[in-house]
């Protein structure tokens, strides 16, 4: 039996396989990313676009209703009160595809996930 879903390879290829608008979105979150960790390498993990230094920073995902958020426990506690307004578990959170991604709170959380990891490389 084969697989039933598509392994995407980079998250270039990843991108490509949504629709145009979810693209905007996944290019943005993308480029917010990067420039907040411009030291961290791109790839795939768990089949979703990673950001690597010193160990996995944020991973993100498309999902039925909504952009998934991985920023590790961390990174969701460190945020827990701007973060009220959107569903979060132990490590991810959920921004919903019907309301504006608050890109400029990922920019902070990015931001105290780098500052994590160069802290774990010392």
């Amino acid at each position: 039996m084969g697989e039933t879903t598509i392994k995407n390879e980079t998250i270039d290829a990843y991108i490509s396989s949504y629709d145009e608008v979810v693209q905007l979105i996944l290019k943005e979150l993308r480029r917010v990313i990067k420039e907040e960790a411009p030291d961290a390498t791109e790839k795939i993990s768990y089949q979703m676009p990673t950001f690597y230094l010193n160990g996995n920073l944020v991973h993100f995902a498309v999902q039925k209703n909504h952009i998934g958020f991985y920023p590790a426990p961390s990174g969701v506690a460190a945020f827990k009160e701007e973060l009220t307004e959107y569903k979060t578990s132990k490590g991810a959170i959920q921004f919903p595809l019907t309301k504006p991604i608050p890109y400029e709170l990922v920019r902070r959380i990015v931001r105290f996930r780098v500052e994590e990891a160069r802290e774990k490389k010392k």
